[in-house]
């Protein structure tokens, strides 16, 4: 599915969508998830149909649902997820590089960010959350790469400037990645840009080589 406006080709997963509708998530994932429907319509109406769909949809998944009330909801949510441009509200955008979500969770925009190196050019600035996931914003040089690491738990990417390319793919600005304990990467900064990402994670990551495995707890990741 590709976002009509901006080119955006990885989305948040109707699961995560309907978390954050609910209001289940962690604060992290909270907000890579609201940063990015501030930067996608296509998710933005996906959002909005969870919500307005409310008890509805999310009752489902307990109580038992005749076949004909199932495909009623499902019928309602498919109107609710594609509506009239001219009805979709407006981009949430702030005028700096941050959407309007992450720039008032910090505060500002990048320059209220204070970096720490975590080496080779790499920096990052850990948000305050709540528990259950962490956030941190993550500046990566152009051409740079990211260790190889895998998973133990879940972790969202979302590109704000520049893009990064992996085995799986390559996401630009609105993108995001979601990898799981199956994801095992190596994320590489394209040329001409730095990359700025937003991440968030509930599990420490799994890196291959002995460095960063031994400064992974002085960085928190």
């Amino acid at each position: 599915m590709k976002n009509r406006e901006s080119g955006i080709r990885h989305h948040i997963s109707d699961q995560l969508l309907m978390g954050y509708a609910a209001g289940s998530l962690p604060e992290a994932f909270s907000l890579v998830v609201a940063t990015h429907i501030s930067m996608c319509d296509d998710c933005r109406a996906r959002a909005e149909a969870y919500e307005a769909l409310g008890g509805a949809v999310l009752e489902s998944e307990t109580a038992p649902m005749s076949e004909a009330s199932l495909e009623a909801c499902m019928a309602r949510l498919d109107t609710l997820i594609a509506p009239e441009p001219a009805q979709r509200r407006p981009n949430p955008q702030a005028r700096g590089m941050f959407p309007s979500p992450l720039a008032q969770y910090v505060g500002g925009d990048l320059n209220a960010i204070r970096w720490k190196p975590l080496g080779m050019g790499v920096r990052q600035a850990i948000l305050p959350t709540g528990k259950g996931a962490s956030a941190r914003l993550l500046h990566i040089p152009a051409g740079q790469a990211v260790p190889d690491h895998g998973h133990r738990g879940l972790e969202l990417t979302l590109v704000l400037q520049g893009a990064f390319r992996d085995d799986k793919d390559r996401f630009g600005p609105g993108d995001v990645e979601i990898a799981d304990e199956a994801d095992q990467h190596k994320p590489v900064a394209e040329a001409g840009a730095d990359c700025i990402c937003l991440a968030a994670t509930d599990a420490p990551l799994r890196f291959r080589a002995m460095m960063p495995r031994l400064l992974q707890p002085i960085f928190r990741i």
